[in-house]
């Protein structure tokens, strides 16, 4: 054997003995294992979110076993919505108030807050869902989302005129809680090395809005860098159901910042997440209005009817100013011409 060989042989041998020797250390040292964050993954609210009165065999493991987006029970419902998930944190107070005006509802109101593109690829569906291994069918008397996007479902026949706005919101940048990437506003979201977590443009219609503002913040190349070219290197994560997952992303530490509606960086403060907000200022911001109307078809129209009404009463206000959104000023109209740009989540 050339001495070479014999040099290179003798090498690999030591490599070998020096690895096998820290593997026995590590194996005397103590194992610490990652501890789970139940706190970190929806649903957050406990079980307070669901109106079913009877619940059964409790089985929610967060991150595992649970299902954030189905709220109360699918078996024989008098009333079944389906709403924008950007203010799913709202509804459970929403409908406690509701029932409390119409008792022989409670404990028969189930809704789903899904992304409003999905919901109506659902009502295509018949109004079936899967998840995990789960299959039902829970068909909608009432259809909640963007002004726009309710009245394009008017005009397609799913829905029953006319739409009825019910109230506002605007967007902001959420970061974690001492915001450690020192965002600013919108135009450090462009900044080399700043790890975004942003709605997916494919079904959820607050990209669009964000798209606006990022260039009405930084021209149409701020809004290429957020959507194209971080998302083509990595550094923006496209949400994969809903903007819901923002926070769980910052929270997780995969993402430095990520635009959402201001009401739900205001909730995941107010249940004491660790997660903070920085504001957009009025001339780069947008605004949403959201409204509803009734499914065409509804096999429970009256309280379809009813739960719009309570949706413009100053009890279902008051719930709504809690989490930051805004009350309709001077009507419909007012709004009409902002509508076409703003009212499509």
């Amino acid at each position: 054997m050339s001495p070479l060989r014999m040099t290179w042989v003798a090498s690999c041998a030591l490599a070998a003995i020096l690895s096998c020797t820290a593997r026995a250390a590590d194996l005397g040292k103590p194992v610490t294992p990652p501890r789970y964050a139940e706190r970190l993954y929806p649903p957050w609210s406990h079980g307070q979110n669901n109106p079913a009165l009877r619940r059964g065999l409790e089985f929610t493991v967060p991150g595992v076993d649970d299902m954030a987006d189905f709220h109360g029970s699918i078996d024989h419902p008098a009333l079944v919505i389906y709403v924008g998930g950007n203010y799913y944190f709202a509804m459970a107070p929403l409908v406690q108030a509701f029932e409390a005006e119409h008792p022989r509802l409670r404990g028969r109101i189930f809704y789903v807050t899904i992304p409003p593109g999905l919901l109506i690829k659902a009502m295509a569906l018949g109004g079936t869902f899967t998840s995990g291994n789960l299959t039902f069918t829970a068909a909608p008397d009432v259809y909640a989302a963007g002004l726009e996007k309710v009245r394009a479902q008017i005009a397609a026949g799913r829905l029953v005129p006319p739409a009825v706005p019910y109230t506002t919101n605007n967007l902001t940048i959420m970061v974690p809680a001492g915001n450690p990437a020192h965002i600013r506003g919108l135009p450090d979201l462009g900044k080399p090395g700043v790890r975004l977590a942003m709605p997916n443009p494919a079904w959820e219609g607050v990209a669009r809005q964000i798209e606006l503002a990022l260039t009405k913040a930084g021209g149409p190349a701020l809004a290429h860098t957020v959507y194209v070219a971080k998302v083509a290197d990595g550094q923006t994560i496209l949400t994969h159901i809903h903007h819901r997952q923002t926070p769980l992303f910052l929270m997780q530490g995969l993402a430095d910042a990520g635009v959402t509606w201001k009401s739900e960086a205001i909730f995941q403060e107010q249940v004491g997440h660790p997660i903070s907000h920085v504001d957009i200022p009025a001339s780069e911001n947008v605004t949403a209005i959201y409204a509803a109307a009734v499914v065409r078809g509804a096999r429970h129209p009256r309280a379809a009817r009813a739960w719009i009404t309570f949706l413009r009463s100053p009890a279902a206000q008051r719930i709504f100013a809690r989490y930051g959104f805004k009350p309709i000023a001077g009507g419909d109209k007012a709004h009409r011409g902002g509508a076409r740009a703003s009212g499509r989540r």
